[in-house]
């Protein structure tokens, strides 16, 4: 059976609020402790950073995917497996591929675009795969307010819903999870080679 891997959006910030911080690492070790593998952006900073770190100390599998001219400004987290990439778009696509589902935690425009374009692909029907909002404090609550605000005025269709869901515990975003992925099969590939 092939072990579920989860793919983590989040802020690269050094000074993000220490709660936040906190869920990042929790996160990141109760991925370890369930045997899931970790995919994520690759540097050694912020929540992302954290969450690496969390899993990877706890004995838990990580892949992280690093575009060459980030390197330095998110600073590549030598101590787990990467892949190197030229562009974002290579880094998203191979994340994309290499997880079964996505779990978005508080982060930035950079996160953001990562969540946006992921749900974007879901609404394509290029993907079935979950796509999770993980804070244990309200942060999502404005961006649930402005999708539902595109549902109201006919920009995006009400399956929306189907497609991102919100926890306020990381217990709940596996259960999520656990519910709406099969670990038999590998992730799917967005498009064929």
């Amino acid at each position: 059976m092939t072990p579920l891997s989860l793919c983590v959006y989040c802020g690269s910030s050094n000074t993000a609020t220490p709660a936040h911080l906190d869920l990042a690492t929790h996160f990141g070790q109760a991925c370890a402790q369930r045997g899931y593998r970790l995919v994520y952006g690759g540097g050694r900073v912020g929540l992302m950073g954290r969450a690496a770190s969390a899993a990877h100390e706890a004995g838990g599998d990580v892949l992280g995917v690093m575009p060459n001219f980030l390197a330095r400004q998110e600073i590549v987290y030598r101590d787990v497996r990467h892949i190197m990439v030229e562009t974002m778009h290579e880094r998203k696509k191979i994340m994309f591929e290499e997880s079964h589902a996505f779990v978005v935690l508080p982060g930035g425009i950079g996160t953001l675009e990562e969540a946006i374009e992921t749900l974007s692909w879901r609404r394509l029907n290029l993907h079935t795969k979950p796509v999770i909002f993980l804070a244990e404090d309200d942060f999502w609550q404005p961006f649930f307010a402005l999708i539902a605000h595109t549902v109201r005025t006919n920009f995006t269709p009400p399956a929306i819903d189907e497609a991102m869901l919100a926890a306020a515990t990381i217990e709940d975003c596996f259960a999520a999870i656990e519910q709406r992925v099969s670990a038999a099969q590998p992730p799917k590939r967005l498009i064929s080679d």
